[in-house]
């Protein structure tokens, strides 16, 4: 019985050291007052502000949404453009886990992370436009839609897609607090992880644009098509491995003490190859809106506003990008990869913004244009992720490999205590 106490003594010392190791992590890393903190704290302030008016007084109060324009930019930049810059999780898993590209391992964990907090962040601002945000478990039921409805595949793959990030993501925490025999389980789980995560990638973001093809009345001829939901899960590609690109290259300066020798190194190869499958996706996504666009016969709405527009698109920030990748990586030139991987960026997001909002009842004398309350919280909602990403990548092993520390944590002493006899079963 002693022996008990003393083991149960001993798991409350732990615990209370567990503790004091979480507080001691929450504290922040670095000087507080930066241009960068600054600008983030009145951000966020004046979105707390306008969301306390929104959820008070409603949606009217702070957006113009209405019946006609019921999707603003909270979905079409936030979810539906914000899913398509996440793409790049899915695809470098499937390379490094499935075709067993190794040189690309290093910025596994940076990319899922990245992920990760962008469905967590996207997907939570949904609740933002719903008017009643409480229904937000209905897609999910299937009511009101029915479990044959396309949004609610949409809702299952979100919510399945994120749970699969955070399993692949999951061994990086265990490393963080210690937990060896955790990290050795959820490892195991790593591939199921991503081969389900692939399938729902896949599903999900062609299943965003599939949302489309119920509004063919709505929406502009010239983005209007059967085969939105190939061109957006082909996007997502190059969108996902641009973001990751453009991403990467802040990383190596911002989080540059967190990144070892070795894979600061290999950062030029992995650049130079994600920007060849970025150039093959895109001549690809090229060739599909050209033959969707012939197949239409749309030639008669090229000589109009929206034609023009049209051609802006197709030509500035798709063709211009996948000629400067291609000539990026012929002469391996990494700014230019970076110039394109900004234009592509900035085409996906237009395209996504066309599809659901520009080109969205482009007939109506009054058309949607967001308030800049609108725009203010969709910039906090960034900023809250950009933080949080920080604050993880400060603290655990994303860049870079934890030193072996000595054994502490609630977890630890009760994989400790289990080895002794007082854990069996008699007393």
């Amino acid at each position: 019985m002693n022996n008990r106490n003393g083991s149960l003594a001993l798991l409350a010392g732990e615990s209370r050291r567990f503790a004091r190791f979480l507080l001691s992590e929450l504290k922040p890393k670095g000087k507080l007052l930066t241009p960068f903190n600054v600008i983030a704290a009145c951000i966020l302030c004046v979105a707390a502000v306008l969301l306390t008016i929104r959820f008070s007084q409603g949606l009217s109060s702070t957006t113009n949404l209405s019946q006609d324009f019921p999707w603003g930019i909270w979905i079409g930049f936030d979810v539906i453009t914000g899913v398509a810059f996440a793409g790049g999780a899915y695809v470098v898993t499937f390379m490094v886990y499935v075709l067993r590209l190794e040189q690309y391992r290093p910025i596994v964990r940076i990319t899922v992370l990245n992920g990760f907090l962008a469905y967590l962040f996207y997907a939570g601002a949904l609740l933002f436009d719903l008017g009643r945000p409480w229904n937000v478990i209905n897609p999910i039921i299937g009511n009101s839609f029915g479990v044959s409805s396309v949004m609610f595949l949409v809702a299952w793959h979100f919510l399945l897609y994120m749970i699969t990030e955070f399993i692949e993501f999951s061994p990086a925490v265990a490393e963080w607090l210690g937990w060896k025999r955790v990290r050795k389980a959820l490892a195991s789980l790593t591939l199921g992880a991503v081969i389900l995560g692939i399938t729902l990638s896949t599903l999900h973001q062609s299943g965003l644009g599939a949302l489309f093809l119920m509004a063919k009345t709505k929406i502009h001829p010239l983005w209007y098509s059967e085969f939105i939901p190939i061109l957006f899960f082909v996007s997502s590609i190059f969108a996902g491995l641009s973001m990751v690109i453009l991403e990467g290259s802040v990383s190596q300066r911002v989080f540059r003490s967190q990144i070892t020798p070795h894979h600061r190194a290999s950062h030029r190869g992995i650049v130079l190859g994600l920007a060849r499958v970025c150039a093959g996706t895109m001549y690809v996504y090229f060739f599909l809106r050209v033959l969707v666009f012939i197949h239409g016969q749309q030639w008669t709405y090229i000589a109009t506003p929206m034609g023009y527009w049209y051609l802006v698109e197709m030509v500035v920030f798709v063709l211009i990008p996948v000629r400067l990748y291609t000539q990026a990586v012929r002469f391996e030139n990494i700014p230019l990869i970076r110039v394109a991987s900004v234009l592509t960026l900035i085409g996906i997001v237009l395209n996504r913004l066309n599809v659901s909002v520009i080109a969205f009842k482009w007939y109506a004398p009054e058309h949607y244009i967001p308030s800049w309350m609108e725009i203010e919280i969709t910039m906090a909602i960034i900023v809250a992720e950009l933080i949080v990403l920080r604050w993880v990548v400060n603290r655990m092993p994303i860049l870079r490999s934890l030193p072996e520390r000595p054994v502490d944590g609630a977890a630890h002493a009760i994989e400790s205590l289990k080895e002794q006899p007082q854990w069996t079963t008699s007393t």
